[in-house]
């Protein structure tokens, strides 16, 4: 090992200055790459997927090695080929959202004034939820941001109406032919009703499997893109939010406001120095906001 490092030393020693610095770039690049991977898929279904993957490819490398195992070399060394295919098959949903984020990235000063929401905006959203979550009245509310839901606004029922506390109990009234599946807010405007919303995967990996379909499809739209969904539980009333893929119950109005105000309110002055609640949120409230029984 010793011997090795001499060596690798001295022949990187002999490069040019220019090579030298090119190696170092690139092992850096690949550190960033990999860095990034990681923060990406963190806390998601897809991070224990890859480990697992990686743990068991570099298991399975470790023994055929020591134990001169030449058949499973030989499929390994078959299986590398194909392993670039298999991940995008495997990671297919996670792939898809990275680069509907990066494209949101370039977009967002297009949308920026399209798609953000007044403080008065936010402040009815919230009365209304908090009335409805005293009635126990199920709802779904969907805030887009920076990627489109254009898509799902085809096979919803299509409205432009001002963002309003009573509208929004009279949409999700349980006698409301609208009151099923989601409402879909732009900027101040809902823009629909009775939207459907892809779901997230039911599975014995995935926590949401506890949840009923309303928060399914609150986790499910916030895995796709990077709108954030409400909810209220029609069995206990609860508030939810759901961001990125995560899912976080029991918000008060006040808690309600300042998570909504940090996502969809952005000020010209001092935003770079405004705290993400939703940081604060999933540090200490994912522990202690815990829902009882299933949520519909």
């Amino acid at each position: 090992m010793i011997e090795w490092f001499v060596e690798s030393s001295r022949y990187l020693l002999s490069l040019p200055v220019t090579r030298i610095l090119a190696v170092i770039a690139d092992f850096g690049l690949i550190t960033l790459l990999i860095y990034g991977l990681l923060y990406f898929l963190r806390g998601t279904r897809s991070a224990n997927v890859l480990f697992g993957i990686t743990t068991f490819l570099a298991l399975a490398a470790l023994l055929a090695n020591l134990l001169e195992l030449t058949v499973i070399s030989a499929l390994l060394s078959g299986l590398w080929p194909i392993l670039g295919t298999a991940i995008i098959v495997i990671f297919q949903p996670e792939i898809r959202r990275f680069f509907a984020e990066a494209g949101g990235i370039f977009a967002s000063q297009y949308y920026k004034n399209r798609n953000e929401a007044s403080k008065d905006v936010i402040s009815n959203v919230v009365t209304a939820l908090e009335s409805m979550a005293t009635s126990k009245t199920g709802a779904l509310i969907v805030f887009e941001r920076n990627i489109g839901l254009e898509g799902l606004l085809k096979t919803s029922v299509r409205l432009d109406a001002k963002v309003d506390t009573l509208l929004l109990e009279t949409i999700f009234f349980k006698n409301s032919p609208l009151h099923d599946c989601a409402v879909i807010i732009r900027g101040n405007k809902i823009v629909a009703a009775k939207a459907v919303l892809p779901l997230t995967p039911e599975d014995s990996m995935n926590p949401a499997k506890k949840l009923g379909t309303r928060h399914r499809a609150a986790i499910g739209i916030t895995e796709e893109t990077d709108a954030v969904a409400v909810a209220v539980s029609e069995e206990t009333g609860v508030i939810s939010a759901a961001y990125k893929g995560r899912l976080l119950r029991g918000y008060s109005g006040n808690e309600l406001v300042s998570l909504l105000t940090d996502l969809l309110y952005q000020e010209s002055a001092g935003n770079s120095e405004k705290k993400s609640y939703w940081r604060a949120s999933l540090e200490l409230l994912q522990w202690k906001k815990t829902g009882k029984g299933d949520e519909k």
